[in-house]
């Protein structure tokens, strides 16, 4: 088994969003249930989750997700309420309470504020409380956006010290080639060493709802284990994997330092 005591889970709009941009509640009650399960067994969990945007153009009823930068703020602005009053009647239903986290880059760049958030996140697990994090969509601008989910959901885990990392997809890894072009195209079960192979194989997504692909999610997994902290990329159709992965089951694709 993975002894680990604290988690971050992320998730991005192609796993909680159906491709018209509207939430899939169905699979957002599994995993709220599965991580209200990790939290009652006394894990420290951590939700990153994008969707902000994709839920918001949803709502005023745009066909697709916006190019320009103001359009994608509003959204985010829009969706990003919604989202929360999902997750916080979800978790509520399974008796835990969730705080909401909106991140930007210069909160990690400056030591004040970074240790302003570390000491955030200690003071939510005494109390208990679930952090869903997003990147604060609605102000980021060049110079102080992070960009994707990914990466987000690594530099908040090595931030909390966390034992593992679970990046949800919408495949099972990383394989050899993509498997969206490719039929024989293998998973990749374990990867010791990010080396140019093993970002030759990572291809962009093909979604027009998410921003990360996987070269995103590689390099989530290199801040990661910079850090010490196993990552796991994995197919998020099925939250329950948690269950498998925390058993040590062989699920989607293992960055781990050896």
């Amino acid at each position: 088994m993975r002894n680990w005591k604290s988690i971050v889970v992320k998730v991005g709009s192609n796993t909680i969003c159906k491709p018209n941009g509207k939430l899939n509640l169905r699979l957002l009650d599994i995993l709220v249930r599965t991580l209200s399960d990790l939290k009652s067994d006394d894990m420290n969990v951590v939700l990153v989750s994008s969707g902000a945007i994709a839920v918001g153009f949803n709502k005023i009823g745009l066909c697709e997700k916006p190019k320009d930068i103001p359009t994608k703020q509003a959204c985010a602005a829009i969706g990003q309420g919604e989202l929360m009053y999902i997750y916080e009647k979800f978790f509520t239903d399974y008796g835990h309470n969730t705080a909401q986290i909106l991140l930007t880059k210069d909160v990690f760049d400056d030591p004040e504020r970074r240790n302003n958030v570390v000491n955030t996140f200690k003071s939510l697990f005494k109390m208990g409380i679930v952090p869903i994090v997003n990147e604060n969509d609605t102000v980021a601008y060049d110079e102080i956006v992070i960009g994707d989910n990914d990466t987000l959901s690594a530099i908040v885990a090595s931030l909390i010290e966390a034992d593992g990392l679970v990046i949800f997809s919408d495949i099972d890894g990383l394989y050899d080639k993509d498997p969206h072009l490719y039929k024989d195209a293998k998973l990749i079960e374990k990867v010791t060493n990010i080396n140019e192979d093993i970002i030759a194989m990572a291809t962009g997504s093909t979604s027009n709802v998410g921003t990360g692909g996987m070269m995103t999610k590689i390099q989530a997994a290199q801040i990661a284990n910079d850090h010490n902290i196993e990552t796991i990329i994995a197919n998020g159709s099925n939250p329950r994997v948690l269950y498998d992965i925390l058993d040590n089951k062989s699920v989607g694709t293992s960055f781990i330092k050896e």
